[in-house]
């Protein structure tokens, strides 16, 4: 009979573990779904005040904070467009167009180099390498402008195109590098076999299997070009060449700021970054988690 009882016992407390490990996970889970709801509305609801203050007159924007606009104001964002944004636009597309270009292409050349060959000198090279993303860029602001300024580049396009190609070329290879290290031998072996150069092997193989990891490190590079903001104030004092994030800055006045054509340029200057993300936020994780299988 206490046989029977204890194996009773036993099965009636192998039966309530998995009631409770189930309601541990659904805890876990429904908190982890809070969190992340709550983690997204402290992000998004400032682009969401920003989009619809960018329709407020100035008075409402002081007067009437939290509501929807009384009046929505669409010739704010005309306004903005005609008082220099579409300049500002117009040159931010311009850098971050060649910046992304001159790096990718670099940057996967680089990175082909630095995974098919192994000497003393390629581990050299990696070393400089890492020590570039260990750098501050407001630490080598003076050192750049001097430089900028011995090569007459102040105040021109390539000035701010150049340096975020030095900055940014560092984690592209290291990121590309790291996918080409997943490559298998074998395929850039029979390619040679069958004739094909060096250059062939990197166009024809490693870069169409790379797309992920290339894709991504677009994206990266056109965050970084598009809103960066200290070399675009520096390097730049003609009002023709500003790109967005320094542009906007004349939009602000000593005595009065107009928010609301302000808040539409800002707007403005968001939508393309978000669209690149909508398109291509399928490769980013992707391109990621395979940018760092190895080193």
């Amino acid at each position: 009979m206490k046989e029977n009882i204890n194996s009773k016992q036993y099965s009636n407390s192998r039966q309530k573990e998995p009631k409770s490990a189930k309601i541990q996970t659904r805890i876990f889970k429904y908190s982890t779904l809070i969190g992340l709801g709550i983690f997204a509305l402290i992000i998004l609801y400032p682009l969401f005040w920003m989009l619809i203050s960018s329709f407020k007159s100035y008075e409402e924007i002081y007067s009437d904070v939290w509501n929807l606009p009384g009046t929505w104001n669409f010739s704010n964002y005309t306004l903005a467009w005609e008082q220099g944004i579409q300049n500002y636009f117009i040159n931010s597309l311009y850098v971050t167009g060649f910046a992304i270009l001159i790096t990718v292409t670099i940057g996967s050349m680089a990175a082909f180099t630095l995974s098919r060959y192994h000497n003393r000198w390629i581990d050299i090279a990696l070393l400089f390498i890492i020590g570039g993303l260990m750098m501050n860029p407001q630490v080598a602001l003076i050192p750049l402008f001097e430089i900028l300024t011995f090569f007459n580049l102040i105040d021109t396009r390539w000035a701010l195109i150049l340096t975020y190609v030095a900055y940014r070329l560092p984690l592209t290879i290291i990121l590309i590098r790291a996918f080409f290290l997943t490559v298998p031998k074998e395929l850039s072996e029979s390619a040679l076999l069958d004739g094909c150069s060096e250059f062939g092997i990197y166009r024809r193989i490693y870069l169409p299997l790379s797309i992920p990891v290339v894709v991504t490190t677009v994206i990266l590079n056109a965050f970084f070009a598009w809103n960066e903001f200290l070399f675009a104030t520096v390097f730049i004092n003609s009002s023709d060449l500003k790109t967005i994030p320094s542009g906007l800055m004349v939009f602000r006045d000593a005595l009065r700021t107009d928010w609301g054509v302000l808040l539409s340029g800002m707007v403005i200057a968001s939508i393309p970054m978000i669209i690149l993300l909508i398109f291509l936020q399928k490769y980013l994780v992707r391109g990621l988690a395979e940018g760092s299988v190895k080193g």
